[in-house]
Protein backbone atom coordinates (compact mmCIF):
# COMPACT_ATOMS: atom_id res chain seq x y z
CA UNK A 1 0.00 0.00 0.00
CA UNK A 2 1.23 3.53 -1.18
CA UNK A 3 -0.37 7.10 -0.90
CA UNK A 4 0.47 8.96 -4.14
CA UNK A 5 -1.03 12.51 -5.97
CA UNK A 6 -3.82 11.60 -8.21
CA UNK A 7 -3.78 11.69 -11.85
CA UNK A 8 -5.99 12.64 -13.98
CA UNK A 9 -7.35 9.39 -14.57
CA UNK A 10 -8.29 9.31 -11.25
CA UNK A 11 -10.88 12.21 -11.12
CA UNK A 12 -14.28 10.01 -12.06
CA UNK A 13 -13.13 7.59 -9.62
CA UNK A 14 -12.79 10.61 -7.17
CA UNK A 15 -15.86 12.14 -8.11
CA UNK A 16 -17.92 8.73 -7.94
CA UNK A 17 -15.94 8.01 -4.31
CA UNK A 18 -16.83 11.44 -2.92
CA UNK A 19 -20.47 10.91 -3.91
CA UNK A 20 -20.93 7.55 -2.50
CA UNK A 21 -19.13 8.49 0.96
CA UNK A 22 -21.27 11.80 1.49
CA UNK A 23 -18.24 14.30 1.34
CA UNK A 24 -17.79 17.82 0.85
CA UNK A 25 -16.35 18.34 -3.02
CA UNK A 26 -16.07 22.20 -3.02
CA UNK A 27 -13.77 23.54 -5.26
CA UNK A 28 -13.28 19.93 -6.63
CA UNK A 29 -9.71 19.90 -8.30
CA UNK A 30 -8.41 16.41 -8.43
CA UNK A 31 -4.89 17.42 -9.06
CA UNK A 32 -5.03 18.78 -4.75
CA UNK A 33 -6.00 15.02 -3.79
CA UNK A 34 -4.08 12.49 -3.03
CA UNK A 35 -4.85 8.54 -3.31
CA UNK A 36 -4.01 5.44 -1.30
CA UNK A 37 -3.53 2.91 -3.68
CA UNK A 38 -2.62 -1.01 -3.16
CA UNK A 39 0.18 -1.91 -5.20
CA UNK A 40 -0.42 -5.53 -5.46
CA UNK A 41 -3.93 -5.06 -7.04
CA UNK A 42 -4.11 -1.25 -7.79
CA UNK A 43 -7.19 -0.90 -5.77
CA UNK A 44 -7.67 2.68 -4.98
CA UNK A 45 -8.68 2.45 -1.03
CA UNK A 46 -9.05 5.80 0.31
CA UNK A 47 -8.04 9.52 -0.23
CA UNK A 48 -7.56 13.40 0.58
CA UNK A 49 -6.89 16.68 -0.10
CA UNK A 50 -5.05 19.94 0.73
CA UNK A 51 -7.20 23.25 -0.36
CA UNK A 52 -5.33 26.61 0.03
CA UNK A 53 -6.76 29.48 1.65
CA UNK A 54 -5.92 33.24 0.69
CA UNK A 55 -6.78 35.59 3.82
CA UNK A 56 -5.65 39.29 4.03
CA UNK A 57 -2.57 38.36 6.57
CA UNK A 58 -1.48 35.12 5.15
CA UNK A 59 -2.41 32.23 3.69
CA UNK A 60 -3.78 29.16 5.68
CA UNK A 61 -4.01 25.31 4.28
CA UNK A 62 -7.07 22.85 5.28
CA UNK A 63 -6.88 19.57 5.16
CA UNK A 64 -10.32 17.97 3.92
CA UNK A 65 -12.61 15.37 1.86
CA UNK A 66 -10.47 12.26 4.04
CA UNK A 67 -12.39 9.35 2.70
CA UNK A 68 -11.81 5.78 3.01
CA UNK A 69 -13.85 3.21 1.03
CA UNK A 70 -15.86 0.78 3.78
CA UNK A 71 -13.85 -2.62 3.10
CA UNK A 72 -10.34 -0.47 3.63
CA UNK A 73 -11.14 0.96 6.92
CA UNK A 74 -9.55 -0.02 9.93
CA UNK A 75 -6.33 -0.76 8.18
CA UNK A 76 -4.42 2.71 8.35
CA UNK A 77 -5.30 4.42 5.17
CA UNK A 78 -6.69 7.51 6.46
CA UNK A 79 -4.25 7.95 8.71
CA UNK A 80 -1.21 7.42 5.81
CA UNK A 81 -3.40 9.60 3.84
CA UNK A 82 -3.56 12.36 6.76
CA UNK A 83 0.47 11.94 7.04
CA UNK A 84 0.81 12.51 3.08
CA UNK A 85 -1.17 15.34 2.88
CA UNK A 86 0.86 17.18 6.29
CA UNK A 87 4.23 16.38 4.63
CA UNK A 88 2.89 18.03 1.63
CA UNK A 89 2.16 21.04 3.41
CA UNK A 90 5.61 21.41 5.25
CA UNK A 91 6.84 20.95 2.03
CA UNK A 92 4.78 23.85 0.31
CA UNK A 93 6.18 25.72 3.54
CA UNK A 94 3.04 25.75 5.75
CA UNK A 95 3.83 25.32 9.98
CA UNK A 96 0.02 25.09 10.62
CA UNK A 97 -2.32 22.75 9.10
CA UNK A 98 -5.86 22.97 9.99
CA UNK A 99 -9.24 20.65 9.16
CA UNK A 100 -12.45 21.25 9.85
CA UNK A 101 -14.58 18.02 10.66
CA UNK A 102 -17.40 16.06 12.72
CA UNK A 103 -15.31 13.48 13.90
CA UNK A 104 -12.49 15.31 15.94
CA UNK A 105 -11.66 12.49 17.93
CA UNK A 106 -9.82 10.38 15.10
CA UNK A 107 -7.84 13.17 14.11
CA UNK A 108 -6.57 14.46 17.48
CA UNK A 109 -4.66 10.86 17.73
CA UNK A 110 -2.43 12.75 15.19
CA UNK A 111 -1.61 15.71 17.98
CA UNK A 112 -4.52 17.40 16.05
CA UNK A 113 -6.24 20.08 19.16
CA UNK A 114 -9.20 21.77 19.19
CA UNK A 115 -9.43 25.80 18.06
CA UNK A 116 -12.11 27.85 19.10
CA UNK A 117 -14.23 29.31 16.51
CA UNK A 118 -12.97 32.61 17.60
CA UNK A 119 -9.69 31.38 16.85
CA UNK A 120 -9.90 30.68 13.32
CA UNK A 121 -8.69 32.43 10.71
CA UNK A 122 -11.33 34.35 8.92
CA UNK A 123 -11.20 32.39 5.76
CA UNK A 124 -11.55 29.10 7.76
CA UNK A 125 -14.22 30.76 9.91
CA UNK A 126 -16.31 31.00 6.90
CA UNK A 127 -15.14 28.03 5.72
CA UNK A 128 -16.20 26.44 9.11
CA UNK A 129 -19.94 27.67 8.92
CA UNK A 130 -20.35 26.65 5.31
CA UNK A 131 -19.22 23.13 6.57
CA UNK A 132 -22.03 23.08 9.52
CA UNK A 133 -24.40 23.54 6.78
CA UNK A 134 -23.19 20.73 4.62
CA UNK A 135 -22.50 18.38 7.38
CA UNK A 136 -25.02 19.86 11.16
CA UNK A 137 -23.79 21.64 14.32
CA UNK A 138 -21.31 19.20 15.08
CA UNK A 139 -18.48 20.38 13.06
CA UNK A 140 -15.08 21.91 15.03
CA UNK A 141 -11.94 23.46 14.12
CA UNK A 142 -8.59 21.76 15.01
CA UNK A 143 -5.21 22.13 14.12
CA UNK A 144 -1.30 20.68 14.02
CA UNK A 145 1.46 22.20 14.11
CA UNK A 146 3.75 20.72 11.63
CA UNK A 147 6.25 19.07 14.10
CA UNK A 148 3.35 18.22 15.99
CA UNK A 149 2.26 15.88 13.71
CA UNK A 150 2.35 12.14 15.07
CA UNK A 151 1.73 8.79 13.28
CA UNK A 152 0.72 6.26 15.91
CA UNK A 153 2.57 2.96 15.37
CA UNK A 154 -0.38 0.44 15.41
CA UNK A 155 -1.36 2.78 12.39
CA UNK A 156 1.83 2.45 10.57
CA UNK A 157 1.97 -1.46 10.77
CA UNK A 158 -1.80 -2.00 9.85
CA UNK A 159 -0.86 0.12 6.61
CA UNK A 160 1.98 -1.51 5.87
CA UNK A 161 0.13 -5.30 5.88
CA UNK A 162 -3.59 -3.86 4.46
CA UNK A 163 -5.63 -5.15 1.88
CA UNK A 164 -9.24 -5.11 1.37
CA UNK A 165 -9.82 -8.65 2.84
CA UNK A 166 -10.52 -10.03 -0.34
CA UNK A 167 -13.36 -7.88 -0.75
CA UNK A 168 -13.73 -6.78 -4.50
CA UNK A 169 -15.20 -2.71 -5.02
CA UNK A 170 -15.69 -3.15 -8.41
CA UNK A 171 -13.32 -0.77 -9.30
CA UNK A 172 -10.60 -1.23 -12.29
CA UNK A 173 -7.74 -2.39 -11.03
CA UNK A 174 -4.13 -3.96 -12.12
CA UNK A 175 -1.95 -2.58 -14.95
CA UNK A 176 -4.04 1.23 -15.10
CA UNK A 177 -2.29 1.71 -12.08
CA UNK A 178 1.21 1.28 -13.38
CA UNK A 179 1.33 2.17 -16.73
CA UNK A 180 2.03 5.64 -17.98
CA UNK A 181 0.05 7.27 -20.35
CA UNK A 182 0.83 10.43 -22.40
CA UNK A 183 -1.99 11.95 -20.91
CA UNK A 184 0.20 11.48 -17.38
CA UNK A 185 2.71 13.86 -18.95
CA UNK A 186 0.76 16.82 -20.35
CA UNK A 187 0.82 15.51 -23.85
CA UNK A 188 -2.60 15.61 -25.91
CA UNK A 189 -2.57 12.24 -27.84
CA UNK A 190 -4.78 14.04 -29.86
CA UNK A 191 -2.72 16.69 -31.12
CA UNK A 192 1.03 15.72 -30.56
CA UNK A 193 2.86 15.06 -33.01
CA UNK A 194 5.89 13.32 -31.07
CA UNK A 195 8.35 15.83 -32.92
CA UNK A 196 11.27 17.84 -31.69
CA UNK A 197 12.23 21.68 -32.46
CA UNK A 198 15.25 22.19 -31.86
CA UNK A 199 14.91 25.47 -32.63
CA UNK A 200 17.81 25.24 -35.68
Amino acid sequence: MYVRDAKNRDEAWLLDAIERLGLDDVAFRSRDYVIAVDEETGDRAGFGRLRLHRGEDAERIELTGIGVLPEWRGRGVGAHVVERLVDTAAAEGFETVYVLTDQPDYLTQFGFETVDTDALPAALSDRLTEKREFLGGGVVGLRVGIDDFEMPEKLREAFKNADAGGSDDGDEGGSEETTESAEDFGIDPETATYKYDTGR
